[in-house]
């Protein structure tokens, strides 16, 4: 058996937000977001472009979008690649979601609140050692919580995921694994097999139930994710290559090591330690101490 990678768009919206991906997703948000509890008990996916109401509005588009049955809207996103503004686009798409509730002549008493979702494969948040991250508005001396706390910003950092299947616990845990794993796994986990909604979704993304031109919309967005990656790698290595010959012809030892840990750390959320230590010319060993600052 072999599975699409759910991190990609296309793979991640198949899964998450096709017509018989209800029970899929009412699992999958009460694992991530209400943390393992039955909360959500039904939903309706809907569309997940956000068409700009105002004239000169940008538009957005989401990788799915959901109506709970008490009117929360859950707009949800896989982000492999860690590019320019992101943390921007993921405010502008919850408030812009949350402002499009209203049509002309509604009151304000209409909005419903938006929880938006963003599950990265790079570190936001590298102070934090939390796996899930919860923010929404608070008293900024006091914390005392906003009385209409409508917008609630929810991120999953993969990264942080480190547990083996042997240590799968919470249902949480085996989405998660299912998230970062499903691309390797060759045979379903009896752990999370046992569940039948991650069963579901195991069998969405077995290739053998794709037809040709889904594989190749999936390969399509791998590619293009693995020639982004590798560009930044190449401009990395560029850069240091220029930083090494400057040093040699300045004499600058110390500047070199200074060079080498910027692009380091600029390098932690993209990249893993062994590539990392190979681009910069550091230790693994070394390497690993600067991402347990």
């Amino acid at each position: 058996m072999t599975f699409i990678n759910p991190k990609t768009d296309y793979a991640f919206t198949k899964i998450f937000g096709s017509s018989e991906s209800k029970d899929i997703l009412i699992s999958f948000l009460n694992a991530i977001i209400y943390e393992g509890n039955p909360t959500i008990e039904d939903l309706e996916i809907i569309d997940p472009n956000l068409p700009p109401k105002v004239e000169g509005l940008k538009d957005s588009s989401l990788d799915v979008k959901a109506q709970l049955a008490d009117g929360t809207l859950v707009i949800i996103e896989m982000q492999v690649l860690n590019v320019e503004s992101f943390g921007q686009r993921i405010l502008y798409n919850a408030a812009k979601t949350y402002a499009s509730q209203l049509q002309k002549g509604q009151g304000y008493r209409m909005l419903r609140p938006v929880i938006a979702l963003t599950i990265t494969d790079f570190e936001m948040f590298k102070n934090s050692n939390n796996l899930i991250s919860r923010f929404v508005y608070k008293e900024e001396i006091s914390n005392l919580p906003y009385p209409d706390n409508d917008l609630k910003l929810v991120f999953v950092e993969l990264p942080k995921f480190t547990k083996t299947v042997d240590r799968l616990e919470t249902l949480a845990d085996k989405w998660l694994y299912f998230m970062k794993y499903a691309v390797t796994i060759t045979e379903i986990p009896p752990v999370m097999d046992s569940v039948p909604e991650i069963h579901q979704a195991f069998d969405i993304a077995d290739r053998v139930n794709l037809s040709p031109e889904e594989i190749a919309n999936i390969e399509r967005q791998e590619m293009f994710i693995y020639d982004q990656q590798g560009a930044i790698i190449k401009a990395v290595k560029d850069a240091v290559q220029e930083s090494r010959q400057e040093s040699r012809q300045e004499g600058r030892q110390e500047g070199r090591q200074e060079e080498k840990l910027t692009i380091a750390r600029q390098l932690l959320d993209r990249l893993d330690d062994a590539t990392i230590a190979q681009i910069t010319g550091l230790s693994v060993e070394y390497v690993q101490n600067l991402r347990s600052e």
